[in-house]
């Protein structure tokens, strides 16, 4: 005999963002995949769990490298340094490294990720193969540490297998640490297939990522236009691509004496880009790539702390989004793993090269001050706000993930902000989101739900405390191998 359907796990929310404003007293239930069965604002509490607090949309995270947690802080030596030299450190940090040890610094990282406010992440993955760059029994190994880690964590993966071949713009072969990462689109396609019903469902999806112009030759770019739907075919779905694109000077001008055009220009006439794809970096950009990006519809994805920490140079963010361009959030290299810091960064480095304070749009003015006017007045009306309703949009168009809003058939990844956290206490509606972002570092963030599971409970992960345990244990030994 088989047993009945489950019913909805139901909650009571004091006050929760639906679209632009916070309701009150808010029903809502979630189904046995994760997805938001049901949304009644002022709906009875009866047989409900009771939630106090400001709840949000959790932030999707466009763009990570996991294994580079442990790298942070590592390449910060004397001299002046480059993106380029940080990269010699990683490569040869990254030969170090085995499959329990990939997993031990992912799963840390995802924890740090939930407790800080993500709540999905994109991993850009070409930690493919074993030292030397010999295929494990399993080629799939590493990647199957990773969905272990999230699975660990609960967060939610989309996990994009890398296609890397070259080692630069002349074609020249791999060498040295780049040799794990060297993968075709066929071996991406095998990867995914391999993974078969263990990546996708209800937390974890794949998708594709291209390394960069300089990692993937250009008859790559011209089978992508065929691959993508028989990837589709092969579990991974509507799956969202993601590459690397004009991070670095030095890349726009081997770009410009290789391929004869700017990186972005040159990608957007010889790849199908469209809403499907995330231009990670794009930092150096003219006013005609912008344009054209925001016109295929595709997210930029911007991991301001990183692209600080390597002396990137800014997005030129506040063009892009006055033309329509859509933008998400990553943490990259992890030097950070803040949504909050993130996005304040982004902001910051906007208001000091345009030297004005309103980089997205004119805050809205008025009496907002005096008492609440959560039934009058946007609640994404400030720069917090708008930072954040692309962080949540365009990052979950850029993941094809169907969650970064509060209605029915998205998914239930939450986050519940203390009311009485000196960061938010006595804040009125259309302050809340201003003040979680801009009123310093101390974390507001209380509870964290993915998939309608609570994940973080009052500050803490289930499992924090083995996984550190196990980060620690890992970290110790590294540096011995470098």
């Amino acid at each position: 005999m088989s047993s009945p359907p489950a019913r909805p796990r139901a909650f009571h929310f004091e006050r929760i963002l639906i679209g632009e404003r916070w309701e009150r007293d808010v029903r809502l239930e979630v189904d046995d995949g994760g997805h938001i069965a049901a949304v009644e604002p002022g709906g009875r509490p009866e047989g409900c769990e009771r939630v106090v607090g400001w709840t949000v949309p959790g932030v999707p995270n466009v763009h990570s490298h996991s294994f580079q947690r442990a790298l942070a802080g590592l390449a910060e030596g004397g001299g002046p340094g480059s993106f380029w030299s940080w990269r010699d450190v990683m490569y040869a940090f990254v030969d170090r490294l085995t499959p329990d040890d990939l997993e031990a610094i992912t799963a840390q990282l995802h924890v740090e990720m939930l407790k800080s406010g993500f709540t999905c992440v994109g991993e850009f993955h070409y930690l493919h193969h074993a030292p030397g760059g010999v295929p494990y029994e399993d080629p799939a190994e590493m990647s199957r540490r990773i969905l272990e880690a999230a699975r660990i964590s609960g967060i939610g993966l989309v996990h994009m297998p890398v296609v890397y071949e070259t080692a630069g713009f002349g074609g020249e072969p791999l060498e040295g640490g780049p040799r794990r990462f060297g993968m075709d689109l066929e071996g991406v396609a095998r990867l995914c297939e391999s993974l078969g019903g263990r990546a996708p469902g209800q937390g974890i999806r794949t998708g594709l990522a291209l390394h960069s112009l300089r990692a993937v030759p250009r008859e790559t770019f011209g089978r992508l236009a065929e691959f993508l739907p028989a990837l589709a075919s092969k579990g991974a779905g509507a799956a969202p691509v993601h590459i690397h694109v004009a991070e670095q000077r030095r890349e726009v001008r081997e770009c410009l004496e290789r391929l004869g055009a700017r990186p972005v220009e040159w990608l957007l006439d010889h790849a199908p880009v469209d809403r499907r794809w995330c231009l990670v970096h794009a930092t150096h950009v003219d006013d005609h790539e912008a344009e054209a990006v925001a016109r295929a519809g595709a997210v930029v994805g911007l991991c301001p702390t990183t692209e600080a920490n390597l002396g990137d140079g800014l997005f030129p963010l506040g063009a892009f989004a006055v033309r329509g361009g859509r933008f998400g959030i990553g943490t990259d290299s992890h030097v950070s793993r803040s949504p909050v810091e993130e996005l304040r960064l982004l902001d910051y480095g906007q208001r000091l090269t345009l030297r004005r304070r309103s980089v997205l749009g004119d805050v809205t003015s008025g009496d907002a001050m005096a008492g609440d006017a959560t039934a009058r007045e946007s609640a994404l009306a400030g720069a917090g706000g708008r930072l954040l309703a692309h962080a949540w949009r365009d990052g979950c168009r850029a993941l094809a993930w169907d969650g970064g809003s509060v209605a029915i058939g998205l998914r239930a990844d939450l986050l519940v902000l203390d009311a009485e956290h000196p960061a938010l206490a006595g804040r009125t509606a259309n302050r809340v989101l201003d003040s979680w972002l801009f009123s310093g570092t101390d974390n507001p963030v209380r509870h964290v739900m993915v998939g309608g599971d609570w994940v973080v409970r009052d500050g803490r992960h289930a499992r924090e405390e083995e996984v550190r345990l196990a980060f620690a244990r890992t970290v110790r030994r590294l540096p011995e191998r470098l």
